[in-house]
């Protein structure tokens, strides 16, 4: 053994992960119940790592705080329910 600490590493200054912990896949695999607690509970946030190169990232869930683009025009959009009929009324062309 070499004396190092096994476990999350922390990010060092500067880098695009501070603040979230580093942890190899091998040891998120082995804690992934755990640390999905902490993440829930503390906030904490996570880069899992594979051969020392981020592969994924570990946050918690937060819900949105205003309703999606998508879908938010749903029910304003006129219909015709017979789009090719003539139209009443005289138009100036």
């Amino acid at each position: 053994m070499t004396g190092k600490k096994r476990g999350a590493a922390t990010a060092r200054k500067g880098d695009l992960y501070a603040g979230s912990k580093r942890l190899a896949a091998g040891e998120f695999k082995a804690r992934c119940l755990q640390l999905m607690d902490r993440v829930r509970e503390r906030g904490e946030e996570y880069v899992i790592t594979k051969h020392g190169k981020p592969v994924a990232k570990l946050v918690p869930f937060r819900e949105p705080k205003q309703k999606s683009f998508l879908g938010c025009m749903k029910g304003t959009v006129l219909k015709y329910e017979r789009p090719f009929d003539p139209i009443d009324g005289e138009w100036d062309i």
